[in-house]
């Protein structure tokens, strides 16, 4: 993990605090986050920092909320259990592709070696550094870019997570995952029916897995338009 825990604001925890942090600990428990360290990173990171304008108090209840260009910032339940099917270890290099609000590579970036981050998006791109730079989270690069072509120039990455769905699995970023390595992303041809997929490269191949039913937006090829 990397220095002081974020996303303290430098005075004592209030109760009223202190009971909606133990509320959305208990929410994440009951729907399936069980990863012990996945939960403290989780706990560790707040995820109002991530949420801004009028759903900002609403932060810490588990459901998707709107960011700008027409993006959200996810459920925290989902966020916790696509970084717990990563099975991240503390010295892996991971891939995230979609940085939307900031907030899966933060909860990342206490769980793995270095963080890149991509989006399509450049305000989202620039408002997430920002809110990296004030946390200290030193070990995320953000990266204005089209996601579904990854980034080959840091490949092979150990772990590689897609925060939008694609019709199949992205032959690119197939291929700039190590020998060993997981990938996480959402699989759809519809926003009514889409599957959260962990696929596995073996020395043979690839291994899919089908995790739950999920709803995302699309990977979309090239830049947003601001």
């Amino acid at each position: 993990m990397t220095g002081e825990p974020p996303g303290e604001r430098g005075d004592e925890e209030t109760d009223g605090e202190a009971v909606t942090k133990m509320q959305f600990l208990f929410a994440l428990r009951s729907r399936g986050v069980t990863d012990k360290s996945v939960l403290e990173a989780m706990e560790r990171v707040d995820r109002a920092r991530f949420v801004r304008g009028i759903f900002s108090d609403r932060a810490y209840e588990d459901m998707p909320l709107p960011i700008a260009c027409g993006q959200t910032i996810s459920q925290p339940s989902i966020v916790g259990l696509m970084t717990q099917a990563l099975e991240i270890n503390p010295r892996d290099k991971v891939l995230e592709v979609g940085t939307g609000s900031g907030y899966q590579a933060a909860i990342l970036s206490l769980l793995a070696r270095r963080i890149y981050t991509i989006d399509r998006y450049r305000r989202l791109v620039l408002e997430a550094r920002g809110v990296f730079e004030d946390l200290g989270m030193h070990n995320i690069t953000a990266i204005i870019g089209d996601g579904s072509h990854g980034l080959a120039d840091q490949a092979p990455f150990d772990r590689i997570l897609l925060t939008a769905a694609a019709e199949d699995p992205p032959g690119p970023l197939l291929a700039q995952l190590r020998v060993g390595g997981i990938m996480v992303l959402p699989v759809g041809q519809s926003d009514q029916v889409q599957s959260l997929i962990r696929v596995r490269r073996s020395e043979t191949g690839f291994d899919y897995e089908e995790l739950r039913a999920v709803r995302f937006v699309p990977l979309i090829e090239g830049l947003g338009q601001e």
